[in-house]
């Protein structure tokens, strides 16, 4: 009998224990309303329809992510912000880092996982903004054309309306279509303070001769080939506005990559190197976008 409660005790003790080291490891919630991280009290007339989006348990331990639309040159452009809960908790402003999507139109639109992945990796409020004319919002997308407001509208949120961004080394960062928005975006707003472009494309008259599907989203987009409005194709590329980019570049590329060449990130690295600072780090496939490391070698470089 005694040899019993003795046992049940000690099964009571590591119960107890379990259950308290279960209580201490349990995530406390998240103390958002009231604080300058509660986005949802920023709704106003430029930002609206604001909505959270639930991600899975292991990203809502790392930051969270709302959905909303704003207004830029009136047209109502759909957006993704994810806030680090880190800083969530402390209270404090947070480095942002704006992301410019790739692909046009309807291909390659955003969803939460990439302002999400970009925040849990860099530990930073990550935004990014759709194009006028996807998924059904009004205007058309001009492949770098009058869309670019929406890029410069956000940045201006960022400033003026979102209390809890720190604008000190903004950032803006972008793969394939999105790596030109960057250096479009950077070329023509002085607060962004530093470039990461994945894949990027860089010299828009080479896009269009190395691929011939390109020949006709190009055509669409823009209104004229290259023969017809150079001008437009050299306003897409950083290539003969180089030495205009006076800020850090990142640059990520697979060698083999068909979507964007390698000779695209090679040219402007050559330009760059010589009048700023930028890393230019290269992969030996044909991978178009991230690589799972890069994120780590972005993390590092922004930090």
């Amino acid at each position: 009998m005694r040899r019993s409660i003795t046992s049940i005790i000690i099964l009571t003790l590591i119960s107890a224990l379990i259950l308290s080291l279960t209580a201490c490891s349990a995530s406390a919630p998240i103390q958002i309303e009231n604080s300058i991280y509660d986005f949802e009290k920023y709704e106003s007339d430029e930002v609206f329809d604001i909505e959270k989006v639930e991600t899975d348990a292991k990203t809502e331990r790392t930051c969270v992510t709302y959905q909303f639309r704003f207004l830029s040159d009136s047209y109502k452009i759909k957006a993704y912000i994810s806030i680090p809960v880190s800083a969530i908790k402390s209270g404090k402003q947070s480095k942002c880092v704006l992301f410019c999507r790739g692909g046009n139109c309807n291909k390659g639109t955003l969803d939460e996982s990439w302002t999400a992945s970009i925040c849990k990796a860099c530990d930073r409020v990550a935004v990014a903004a759709e194009y006028r004319g996807t998924e059904g919002m009004q205007g058309d997308d001009q492949f770098g054309g009058n869309e670019l407001n929406d890029v410069i509208k956000l940045i201006d949120l960022c400033e003026n309306n979102f209390s809890f961004v720190d604008m000190d080394d903004f950032c803006a960062a972008g793969v394939s279509r999105g790596g030109m928005m960057t250096y479009m975006s950077a070329r023509r707003d002085s607060r962004i303070k530093r470039i990461i472009s994945v894949s990027g494309v860089c010299d828009l008259f080479r896009a269009y001769e190395e691929r011939d599907d390109m020949k006709e989203v190009l055509k669409k987009r823009i209104g004229y080939t290259p023969q017809e409005q150079p001008e437009e194709y050299e306003k897409r590329s950083a290539v003969y506005w180089a030495d205009e980019i006076g800020i850090p570049v990142l640059m990520i590329h697979s060698k083999l990559d068909e979507q964007v060449s390698y000779k695209q990130a090679e040219e402007l690295y050559e330009k760059l190197k010589d009048t700023t600072d930028c890393t230019f780090i290269t992969h030996d496939d044909d991978v178009h976008g991230l690589h799972p490391e890069d994120l780590k070698t972005i993390n590092e470089w922004l930090n």
